[in-house]
């Protein structure tokens, strides 16, 4: 089961101090990588690394702003060598399409894509110099079906599926995967804050669902971590949701 390792192996995940974003980093951390948890919240990302770090993972925070093009660039000079880019990340302000406010989707474009592009551009020369690597996206099922409220957040999220595909095509030459994972209704604080403004909302989403739960961080961290394993090395150009079958296709 060696190809399941990620021994040796440089991996960022942005918005790693988030509940999602956390699981992820302990995953890659448990498989044997070397993890730069990066978020805006550099506190937050000090407490996961410190607590992976216990458990004798090598982890380290670092500041990241993406919608800062000059905060990306430092963080890309400072990374080293990087393997595996997990952009988990996001922004979501839910609001009618109509009264939404345009400042607010300038700020969705970018952290949702504009700074995952440019991470990828900072960062995967390197990985087809070296042969080996990793594009994980982490997107969203109401962007793939729709979303009430969600009309900006979702075309930003959208976005990242082109993305991810053209990379895949242009990237495959040198052993670079990229893949996009669109977690379903997920139990994390976001999705409580949005159900305490909404009593009964949460209830009616688990039961809209065949596995008749919500997700959790852990059931999204655990595709995210195969797909940046060897054993994954086929699979490219995927988009991938972890939704209990409340999508199928």
């Amino acid at each position: 089961m060696d190809d399941l390792r990620l021994d040796g192996r440089l991996a960022v995940v942005t918005g790693g101090a988030g509940a999602i974003g956390a699981a992820i980093c302990a995953d890659l951390a448990a498989l044997g990588a070397r993890v730069i948890v990066a978020d805006l919240d550099h506190a937050g990302a000090v407490t996961v690394a410190r607590r992976l770090s216990r458990a004798g993972a090598e982890v380290v925070p670092m500041l990241l702003d993406l919608a800062d093009p000059a905060s990306v660039e430092d963080f890309c000079s400072a990374a080293g060598p990087v393997d595996i880019v997990v952009h988990n990340a996001g922004v979501s302000i839910v609001e009618p399409f109509l009264s939404g406010d345009p400042a607010g989707w300038e700020l969705m474009w970018q952290v949702n894509l504009r700074g995952p592009m440019l991470l990828t551009r900072s960062l995967l020369a390197g990985m087809c110099a070296r042969s080996w690597g990793r594009l994980i996206f982490v997107s969203s099922d109401g962007a793939r079906a729709g979303s009430g409220g969600e009309a900006a957040y979702a075309a930003t999220k959208a976005g990242l599926f082109g993305l991810a595909k053209t990379l895949a095509r242009e990237a495959a030459r040198h052993d670079v995967t990229s893949n996009v994972v669109c977690p379903g209704p997920t139990d994390t604080p976001m999705l409580r804050k949005i159900g305490d403004a909404e009593p009964g909302l949460v209830d009616k989403l688990a039961k809209g669902i065949p596995l008749r739960r919500l997700g959790t961080p852990k059931d999204v961290a655990g595709l995210v971590a195969y797909l940046c394993t060897e054993r994954a090395a086929y699979v490219t150009g995927q988009t991938l949701s972890v939704s209990g079958g409340i999508t199928m296709q």
